[in-house]
């Protein structure tokens, strides 16, 4: 199943999140504005934005962390506000900072969180260990939560909100702070958890576009807004023939000649790179000239090739355009 393909269960896409124009300010600060969502049972969302876009506020509203200052969630069903225990039993939520009880063991800490829910130990101890194991923790069970790495606490942290067996899982960027490595590892869980045959629906908050890339769609926040939402794949064709990348040096004067052109309509730096966005239809004319632009200020070319657009390119424009 590739990146872009929804699951569908049963002979119609059955919507697990179903949440309805959310407002939520603080002071004059308009936090979440008019947010809307509807994800579907299978599905992995994310909602990308930088910081401060509202990607937090909005999941704790999700999660009725927070009330909304008006419009409404449903979770599997259940309203969050007039039916919140019913709601919360069906999703498991994984905030920003690390929630564990540090001084409890690993299996302490999945103890603690499963017996809150109410669950007895005939409940939750098998899908513990099935749990850990699925997480790579099973040797794990007697180490206390304050001398876990980093991604270790994290899948702690994944395994506590699993435990329960939720409908959906609410992800608030997992990855923040930890190496590639973990990372990946932490994102083929998430993939297996969807893939499972077992409905399960997945909404996590991300800075990283390469992450937003493995989602089945994205929503980008600005803020407190969702100013564009779809799959990767549809997102990145909006910016299609329109990304040139160039190579060379003096990168500043690369990057100044480039601005100046008449079609180009930005230019960002990736790595020891430049992307330039152009006019629709314009690619070309762009090409050709730019080259002798940069040739008759001194600048050298290694390369200049129109490319494929990434969702960093598709970001920066909406950015701009809102």
């Amino acid at each position: 199943m590739g990146a872009d393909t929804l699951p569908i269960y049963g002979n119609k896409m059955e919507l697990l999140v179903n949440a309805t124009n959310l407002n939520k300010s603080f002071g004059e600060t308009h936090a979440v504005d008019g947010v809307s969502l509807e994800i579907p049972a299978g599905e992995i969302y994310g909602l990308v934005g930088a910081d401060g876009a509202g990607k937090t506020t909005t999941m704790r509203l999700l999660v009725g962390a927070l009330k909304a200052d008006s419009g409404q969630v449903n979770i599997c069903g259940y309203d969050i506000d007039t039916q919140t225990e019913q709601a919360r039993s069906q999703f498991g939520y994984l905030s920003q900072r690390f929630s564990m009880y540090e001084d409890l063991t690993v299996l302490e800490n999945i103890r603690f969180f499963a017996e809150v829910r109410g669950l007895s130990s005939d409940e939750w101890l098998p899908r513990c260990m099935e749990i850990l194991e699925f997480v790579g923790l099973e040797k794990f069970t007697e180490r206390r939560a304050g001398q876990l790495s980093g991604g270790m606490k994290q899948k702690l942290g994944l395994a506590s909100a699993l435990v329960t067996r939720p409908r959906v899982l609410l992800l608030d960027e997992p990855t923040t702070g930890v190496d590639p490595v973990t990372r990946q590892d932490f994102w083929q869980l998430v993939i297996r958890l969807t893939t499972r045959g077992e409905g399960v629906s997945v909404i996590i908050s991300t800075p990283y576009m390469d992450e937003a890339s493995r989602c089945h769609r994205v929503g980008f926040m600005k803020a407190g807004k969702i100013i564009a939402e779809d799959t990767p794949s549809n997102l990145r064709a909006r910016l299609a023939g329109r990304i040139l990348e160039l190579r060379g040096s003096p990168l500043h004067i690369l990057r100044h000649t480039a601005h100046a052109d008449q079609d180009v309509e930005d230019v960002q730096a990736f790595g020891d790179r430049l992307h330039i966005r152009v006019r629709e239809g314009k690619a070309q004319d762009a090409l050709s000239r730019l080259k002798s632009e940069i040739r008759s200020v001194g600048g050298e070319i290694d390369e200049l090739r129109l490319i494929p657009p990434v969702l960093e390119d598709v970001f920066i424009a909406l950015a701009e355009e809102t």
